[in-house]
């Protein structure tokens, strides 16, 4: 009997051990060491791929906002985001897609008006935009809602507005699009994008020193 209560003991004893080992190692020493190593090489995607102007984090690259004014360039559509309050400053509501096939008659609805939405909004006294013109990304979101990106097609299209609006050149205004554009990852995944929240704060500060 006693060798049974010992033995028992023992094992307890043992489990325990090895209970305290496995958590000090699995659930300190190795997410310090990763979080250390994420730290090191890859600081900024570790923290959120932050965005910061003026001395302040105001945006993410991964993670699109809306509410922009017409004086910048406008990202992809994206029910259930919330509003840019104050240029760059934005809140999170929630992300989705719409869920509707592409021959729904309410998508499709929404598209034309979307469509011809960003037909005025981009036309101006000196350029027309024409409704073939319009790329798919102006009129639809993303699967999330949360697309950063927009097409060169699409940031090319508002350049004559943003001209415009900001007392600046074609010139200058297709240049600052043509610099924040991406090739694709590694040469060959994905698109050519660019991405909003960059270019807009880009555009502020040109229209700053402007």
């Amino acid at each position: 009997m006693n060798n049974s209560v010992t033995n028992t003991a023992r094992l307890l004893g043992a489990g325990l051990r090895a209970l305290l080992v496995l958590t000090l190692v699995t659930g300190v020493i190795y997410p310090l060491v990763i979080t250390g190593i994420a730290q090191g090489l890859f600081h900024g995607k570790a923290n959120g791929s932050e965005i910061k102007a003026g001395g302040k984090v105001i945006g993410s690259s991964l993670i699109g906002q809306q509410g922009y004014s017409l004086d910048y360039f406008q990202p992809r559509p994206a029910g259930g985001l919330g509003e840019n309050s104050v240029n760059t400053q934005y809140k999170l509501i929630l992300s989705g897609a719409t869920n509707r096939s592409g021959d729904n008659p309410e998508l499709i609805k929404w598209v034309k008006e979307a469509k011809a939405k960003v037909v005025k909004e981009n036309s101006t006294a000196d350029h027309e935009v024409d409704p073939s013109q319009v790329p798919a990304d102006a009129v639809t979101s993303s699967g999330s809602g949360l697309d950063p990106d927009i097409s060169p097609a699409y940031a090319d299209l508002q350049v004559y507005r943003v001209a415009e609006r900001n007392g600046l050149s074609v010139a200058q205004v297709r240049k600052l699009v043509d610099e924040h554009t991406e090739g694709r990852t590694l040469g060959f995944i994905g698109e050519p994008r660019v991405n909003v929240l960059e270019l807009n704060i880009a555009l502020k500060d040109l229209v700053a020193d402007s």
